[in-house]
């Protein structure tokens, strides 16, 4: 048999789809003619199944050639004949022995006794469980026992139907005394009855007639001893397995008709067009040899349904194209047989058109749909096209069943508000290796889901056609000419999610949740969880077109036992080392608030790719979804210099991508932290500065007479300089920002010499000119690309990302010093300038910019000396009051011994820094034994998920699934942050 007849091309009158009938000994007239109803036989079997025969023979003939017994790879082979045929032999010859189960030595398993026949029920339940998975794994099987009782045969044809394969039987028609003789030679049944070989070959007659009836699909029958030694077995691969083909292949969607957008794709996709003498494209071929794949619904409801049939039948039998059918070649096909079907979506205007064509061409379009095949499973098993989506147990299968899912894919029962079904979602829970290709669905645009994708884009209804390059997943696509039909339902709608034609849904995050991930399986999500996320993601949440990731929570290191320390950085590195990592990088921690920033090249980008109104190219948003800012203007000036910035660096066509996902640190933290400050923060600053002076001079006066107090003014002191200490912690992250602080900078430049002030610089800029004032005092300080366009970067080395980074952030041009510490007025008392305007002080003299670096440091965890030098950067970064650092290790997703994640980062926060966290006191020798009483592990394990439900969402945005796929997971963060952890930490 050739690729060509496996493939459904060069034949005419039979039907290649996986279940023809074979027929080795007999025929019958009327292979279907088991009474079933047309209507019927089209969900449960193919239909125009038709016979062949091998080789038939006559009784009494002469010599006989060796038989030739074709049995699918996959399939279930039934052995019938009476005790002493030969069946146990005949299957040692022709089948490895783990194929073959046999009901003596399944007697023998449960009973210690092969010809136990009281154990037969036990026995045969025992074979029928080892045969059920063997087929569930794909395995060829074969069943050797008598099996010539119609009762025996009809549980295993039921088997083959559960696992969607193909019953074989082969029949040992043997004579009486050859078997009589055969069970005499053997010690353990010479006493058999002659009666029960009788009995035997009595029922085997009666069955011969009805094996098809009853379900077999190829009957091979071996009449005598001669006839049974001399055949051979020949295993043939399935109609749909084409695994050997590899590629490379252009699998394209829908066609509907549509035969000049059709065109068009080949075009665009390389091929060359064949036109006959009337100049009609009658076939195409790729220069390189590229293989087109078509998902089928060829036909109706376009403006040329022949011409589409007539280019893909010539590529078809030219071999330069596969073809499976889809539902509407299926109708057509019954109509053109004569079939009473219904005249509707679209098929009487294919009939018109066809009624145009003549009888040699109409009846080449009947063989061509009769040959279809319903499914290809392709290039090593990686790849299987189908028309309506194919779930992994129905790969590579054979059964009316598989054919119906294929064409018609699976329905709920119900129907939507346009009286069309709802079609149940199969790709939702799929998870096989092998990537789906179909159509069926229209559906805006073609996204990835679960390694499905649908590639039907609605061209007859003024959408676009879609083909998919493999093995590069590259699409390709192009609109349809005009609307040659009126969709029953519109393509998109405008909520979020609709323009990928599955908009969000309350069921996608309500109650409790579980989320597949790549890196940690399945994560739960607590139903009070996903109520507090709810809540928060639908009333401050920027739109979630543009939020498609947020940064998990950092475990911090282990408590230290350092003298006067809560976190110190030799638990980190020691940590690291306990895991088997050898190198970290040390990243300065910015006195800010994390920020991610995703930014387009352009509106045209934002608007294509992610669906979201004109004049918006990105987003700026916190850890817990909030916008930064309520005025977009400002959003856009930082997105603007950062998108200026990556053209500069050439970051754009170098990651060859028109977006960019980062994550950063905004400053100052007064920034999102203003209302913080004014009600928690500078409260207590205040309170201390109004409360402290008055009661250490009373203190100072009682001792100054006399009275000894000098503890309690020892302990006063003790409090009054912690205070101060924790208000110079937190005033350290707080300063003006936006056109205040530009006003300010203008009036010290009035009074400034023209030449050489660094303020004239600042006005000298383009940038500022374009309204950047309110940019002034604002710093971003991205350290990790996340993603970009088809691909997650988050598996990057740490030092490649920050190298990337530094390219950023060089591309910026200097654009001056935006405050200075005398003109913020440093001089407010402590506390009551962040108590009126939430922001205390300045920006320091040195913010430039605004981008800014990470500082880092290589740290090898197993060199004393390199951890030492981590050590000293650390206590040099937090002595003026920094906020410490997160050390990672350099090699991203690494994994410890037993294959669990290792945390991506663990941070390590300043002595002084931590006192905004705990307290003024929380120095104090008793505050520091409570709080070094802490409980990791949990705040750990959220870390871990988060960061794996975190990577999920990055992969899953690179791979362009839908937005309701992302949002799911980028909601499961959100609602762990929900978590109770312990308050000390």
């Amino acid at each position: 048999m050739t690729d060509a007849d496996r493939t459904g091309t060069g034949h005419t009158g039979t039907d290649r789809t996986e279940t023809g009938h074979t027929v080795s000994d007999h025929t019958r007239s009327d292979h279907a003619g088991t009474g079933r109803t047309e209507t019927h036989r089209a969900r449960t079997e193919p239909e125009n199944v038709s016979e062949t025969v091998s080789q038939k023979h006559t009784k009494g003939s002469g010599s006989r050639p060796s038989r030739s017994l074709p049995v699918p790879d996959l399939s279930l082979v039934v052995l019938v004949g009476a005790t002493g045929s030969g069946k146990s032999t005949f299957a040692a010859r022709h089948f490895k022995p783990t194929e073959v189960i046999s009901s003596d030595f399944c007697r023998g398993l449960v009973s210690d006794d092969e010809n136990d026949q009281g154990a037969s029920r036990d026995a045969f339940d025992v074979l029928h469980f080892i045969a059920g998975k063997r087929l569930a794994a794909g395995r060829l099987t074969v069943v050797d026992a008598t099996n010539v009782q119609s009762e025996s045969r009809a549980q295993l044809v039921r088997l083959a139907r559960e696992h969607d394969v193909l019953p074989v039987a082969i029949v040992l028609d043997v004579p009486e005394q050859v078997c009589a003789e055969r069970n005499a030679a053997r010690a353990d049944r010479a006493g058999m009855p002659r009666r029960v070989i009788q009995r035997h070959q009595r029922e085997l007659r009666r069955s011969l007639r009805h094996l098809e009836r009853e379900g077999f699909r190829k009957v091979h029958i071996l009449r005598g001893q001669a006839e049974a030694e001399s055949a051979e077995v020949v295993t043939e691969r399935r109609f749909n397995d084409l695994r050997h083909r590899t590629g490379p292949f252009d699998i394209i969607g829908d066609i509907h008709g549509c035969r000049s957008e059709l065109e068009t794709l080949l075009g665009r996709l390389g091929y060359a067009l064949v036109h006959d003498e009337s100049g009609r494209a009658v076939d195409a071929a790729h220069p390189e040899g590229r293989t087109a794949v078509f998902v089928g619904d060829l036909v109706d409801r376009g403006p040329d349904s022949p011409g589409v049939l007539r280019l893909v039948m010539g590529m078809v039998r030219a071999g330069h194209a596969l073809c499976v059918p889809g539902n509407h070649e299926n109708k057509l096909g019954r109509y053109l047989k004569g079939r009473k079907v219904q005249h509707t979506h679209g098929l009487a205007e294919t009939i018109e058109q066809l009624d145009k064509e003549d009888d040699a061409f109409r009846a080449e379009v009947q063989d061509f749909i009769q040959g279809l095949v319903s499914h290809y499973v392709l290039d090593g098993g990686g790849l299987v096209v189908c028309h309506a989506g194919l779930p992994e147990k129905y790969h590579g299968r054979t059964s009316g069943r598989v054919r119906s899912f294929a064409l018609y894919g699976d329905t709920t029962g119900e129907t939507d508000e346009f009286g069309l079904p709802v079609r149940y979602p199969w790709a939702e829970d799929y998870r096989g290796r092998a990537a789906v290709v179909y159509g069926h669905t229209p559906t805006p645009r073609a996204s990835w889901l679960n390694n499905t994708i649908c590639l039907d884009t609605g061209c007859v209804f003024g959408g676009t056609m879609t083909a998919l390059r493999w093995p590069e997943r590259e699409l390709v696509d192009v609109p349809a000419e005009r609307v040659w039909y009126e969709p029953a339902k519109p393509l998109t709608t405008e909520a979020p999610g609709g323009a990928d034609g599955r908009p969000l849904d309350l069921n996608d995050v309500a109650g409790k949740r579980i989320v597949e991930t790549r890196h940690m399986g399945r994560l739960a999500v607590k139903e009070e969880n996903s109520a507090a996320a709810l809540e928060v993601m639908s009333r401050f949440a920027i739109d979630p077109r543009l939020l498609p990731y947020l940064p998990p929570t950092m475990a911090p290191c282990a408590t230290s036992k350092e003298e006067g320390y809560l976190e110190h950085p030799a638990e980190a590195f020691a940590a690291y080392r306990a895991d088997g990592v050898r190198e970290v990088v040390c990243e300065e921690k910015h006195m800010g608030s994390r920020a991610v920033v995703l930014v387009c090249r352009d509106e045209a980008v934002a608007a294509g790719l992610f669906g979201v109104p004109k004049g918006v190219t990105g987003a700026l948003y916190t850890r817990t979804g909030r916008p930064f800012f309520d005025d977009a203007e400002t959003t856009e000036h930082i997105l603007r210099r950062v998108r200026d910035c990556a053209e500069r660096a050439g970051l754009w066509a170098e990651l060859k991508t028109d977006w960019l996902l980062l994550d950063a640190e905004l400053m100052p933290w007064s920034l999102k932290a203003a209302g913080l400050l004014r009600k928690q923060y500078a409260a207590v600053g205040a309170a201390s500065g109004a409360v402290f002076p008055g009661a250490l001079g009373a203190l100072e006066a009682a001792a100054a007479r006399g009275v000894d107090v000098s503890t309690l003014l020892e302990r006063q002191r003790d409090r009054a300089a912690d205070a101060a200490a924790f208000t110079d912690a937190y005033r350290r992250y707080c300063w003006r920002v936006g056109t205040e602080t530009a006003r300010m900078a203008g009036a010290r430049e009035a009074a400034a010499p023209a030449a050489g002030h660094p303020s004239a610089v600042a006005s000298g800029s383009a940038d500022r000119q374009a309204g950047a004032d309110a940019l002034d005092g604002i710093r971003l300080a991205p350290f990790q690309i996340l993603a970009v366009q088809g691909r997650s970067l988050a598996g990057l080395p740490h030092t490649e990302q920050l190298a990337l980074i530094d390219r950023l952030i060089a591309a910026e041009p200097e654009i001056g010093v935006v405050g200075d510490t005398a003109a913020a007025g440093e001089s407010a008392p402590a506390g009551e300038s962040a108590a009126r305007d939430g922001a205390a002080t300045a920006v320091p003299a040195d913010r430039l910019g605004l981008l800014a670096p990470t500082r880092r440091l290589i740290v090898d965890t197993e060199d004393e000396a390199s951890v030492a030098a981590g050590i000293a950067w650390w206590l040099d970064l937090t002595s003026d009051g920094g906020e410490g650092m997160v050390v990672k290790p350099v090699q991203a997703l690494v994994r410890q011994k037993d294959g669990r994640l290792v945390q991506p980062g663990i941070k390590c926060r300043g002595r002084e820094y931590l006192r905004i966290i705990y307290g003024p006191e929380y120095t104090r020798p008793e505050n520091l034994q409570r709080l070094r009483i802490r409980h990791l592990g949990h705040k750990r394990s959220l870390a871990l998920r988060e960061y794996a439900l975190g990577l999920e969402a990055l992969d899953r945005l690179a791979d362009g699934e839908p937005l309701w796929r992302v949002h799911e997971v980028v909601f499961a963060v959100l609602a762990l942050e929900s978590e109770p952890v312990d308050p000390r930490l």
